[in-house]
């Protein structure tokens, strides 16, 4: 009796492992966007980080990477990117002041584009912009985004 409670125990444990394994963010591009403002949101760091690939973030010399500013910001290293996406880093304030769609994706078996509109309800105006990710080791990483393009 008790080996069949031990069966039946194991075969649940699997069955859950494997329903926990195919909703992986890192296997669709949206949700991977959807899980770094979930972590944004609990300012939990080492989420942030599972959904960046902050070596590609740190790269971006040349603009700065999430907020439209004629003077870009430099990192000096990624700790600096995990400080402004959570607590209250400049890029969290700005982002989490609007409501935030995840909209469709371009994806190639390598690199996707999520579109994200940021939607401020007060000047009824929103910023479309697009995410970039790519794979690493297998899963999504999110390598770039620009906001506030395109305001309608």
């Amino acid at each position: 009796m008790k080996q069949r409670y031990f069966v039946i125990g194991l075969l649940l444990l699997v069955s859950v492992l494997a329903v926990s394994c195919t909703d992986d963010p890192g296997d669709d591009p949206r949700k991977m966007v959807m899980a770094l403002f979930g972590a944004m949101e609990r300012d939990d760091e080492g989420g942030v980080a599972n959904c960046l690939d902050l070596a590609a973030l740190m790269k971006n010399q040349e603009e700065d990477y999430s907020t439209s500013t004629d003077k870009p910001r430099l990192f000096v290293n990624p700790r600096d990117i995990l400080l402004d996406l959570t607590g209250d880093g400049l890029t969290k304030r700005r982002w989490f002041s609007y409501q935030r769609i995840v909209g469709s994706a371009e994806v190639t078996p390598e690199h996707a584009v999520v579109e994200v509109t940021f939607v401020d309800k007060e000047a009824s105006k929103g910023y479309k912009t697009k995410f970039g990710l790519h794979k690493v080791n297998e899963k999504w990483r999110i390598y770039s985004f620009k906001t506030f393009r395109d305001a309608y």
